[in-house]
């Protein structure tokens, strides 16, 4: 090792960037190298393509079921917290059963005419306006606006609910919490997602949706989580509610932070945003695709050993905790070619910040890539020109990599 290495652990280095050349270190000296911890008791990293997608089809032995995240919990802890994230099989493959059905490819495909009608709501609140945070005014709001409506929830609400996803999500940015969790005691709510008081007033809120779905039944997805499958199967109360926090946070903040960075990709290649509107649509997919793996928004997922392995040559013990980097394997030179460039053609680009591969495929994976490609549509149609008029602000997070700012001056067509 090297004193040139960043601590991939400390939510600090993140603010600067992502250390991709730790990252590139790591995959050729010691791709399964162990880390210290500040405060736990260390992990395996792999930062390899084909080490991250080992592990993710292997379930039965590299787990979700003890968290998904850095940090250690008791049996307590991990039972009161879990969502999907946290499950394996059978258990996982039951509750996604009874959740994926408004989020499969079929029911997204009838979404495109909804997006498209956000999109434009958004952007014509914007028009004439040359000066503004990308951020606040459009990555924010468009991917909640359409959870509103996937959920069925009143508009007035929205921006009420982003607030507390940006708590839980970034709990450990000073920006969205007074409780960052590593700056703080937040043992009181130890039990709750994210550790965070902001998850009760979120149980509350969707207790209260449910309910009134209960007494009503609308065509949104909560009605349809609480719907019976064809065996008479259904989701209890808590699960509910944590798929709802869940939703909440994940459904917004992942696909904000790819729109942010795909743009500012696009503002560095200025000849491709003039492009767009003149790609076809399998183009403007494939960009898409390269936005993805660019920004790999989820840096990392962290799964427990159920029992010893050997990889790599190194001796990998049962309960040890093993830790994913999606941000490394979608820059693996050995997979991807000369992956430090931004290419909207690459083919194929099976990149893995949608955790592909694996069981745990991101439930909303299809719905993001019709929001970034319908966006992008958007704003090539009515921008000719973007461009930065102040450095962006990145979040503090070793969990989630994104852009709280990102100021432009646009040229209006």
């Amino acid at each position: 090792m090297t004193d040139a290495l960043a601590d991939i652990t400390s939510h600090d280095t993140y603010v600067t960037g992502v250390p991709y050349d730790t990252f590139a270190y790591l995959r050729e000296h010691d791709p399964v190298h162990w880390t210290e911890e500040a405060e736990g008791r260390g992990f395996w990293s792999l930062t390899t393509y084909d080490d991250i997608l080992f592990a993710s089809r292997n379930t039965e032995v590299f787990s979700s079921r003890w968290g998904i995240r850095l940090e250690d919990m008791d049996e307590e802890e991990t039972e009161a917290r879990r969502t999907l994230m946290e499950m394996d099989a059978p258990e996982h493959t039951r509750l996604r059963r009874l959740v994926s059905r408004p989020f499969a490819p079929k029911s997204v495909n009838e979404y495109e005419d909804a997006v498209r009608a956000l999109a434009v709501e958004v952007l014509d609140a914007l028009e004439g306006e040359r000066e503004f945070n990308f951020v606040q005014r459009v990555a924010r709001e468009l991917p909640m606006r359409m959870l509103g409506r996937l959920l069925g929830l009143p508009d007035e609400d929205l921006d009420w609910l982003v607030q507390r996803g940006d708590a839980l999500i970034g709990n450990t940015d000073a920006d969205f919490t007074d409780f960052v969790v590593d700056q703080v005691d937040t043992s009181e709510y130890r039990l709750l997602p994210f550790r965070s008081p902001v998850a009760v007033e979120l149980f509350e809120y969707a207790a209260q949706e449910l309910d009134a779905r209960r007494l009503s039944p609308t065509h949104d997805v909560l009605s349809a989580l609480l719907s019976p499958t064809v065996d008479g199967d259904t989701l209890d109360d808590l699960a509910l509610k944590n798929f709802f926090t869940l939703m909440v946070a994940a459904g917004n903040d992942t696909t904000r932070y790819t729109m942010t960075g795909g743009l500012l990709a696009l503002i560095e290649r200025p000849e491709l945003f003039a492009r767009i509107p003149t790609m076809t649509l399998e183009e403007r997919k494939s960009l898409v695709e390269e936005m993805l793996r660019w920004t790999t928004v989820t840096m990392h997922f962290r799964r427990t050993l159920t029992r010893d392995v050997e990889l790599r040559g190194k001796s990998l013990k049962a309960g040890d905790k093993v830790v994913l980097w999606f941000a490394s394997a979608d820059f693996d030179e050995t997979h991807f070619d000369q992956p430090r460039e931004f290419r909207a053609d690459r083919t194929p680009n099976d990149h893995v910040a949608f955790g592909l591969h694996s069981p745990h495929l991101c439930l909303g994976a299809h719905l993001a890539r019709l929001e970034l490609r319908v966006l992008f549509e958007e704003l090539a149609r009515r921008w000719e020109r973007v461009e930065l008029i102040a450095p962006p602000e990145r979040l503090r997070s070793n969990f989630i990599s994104g852009m709280k700012t990102l100021p432009l001056r646009v040229t209006w067509r």
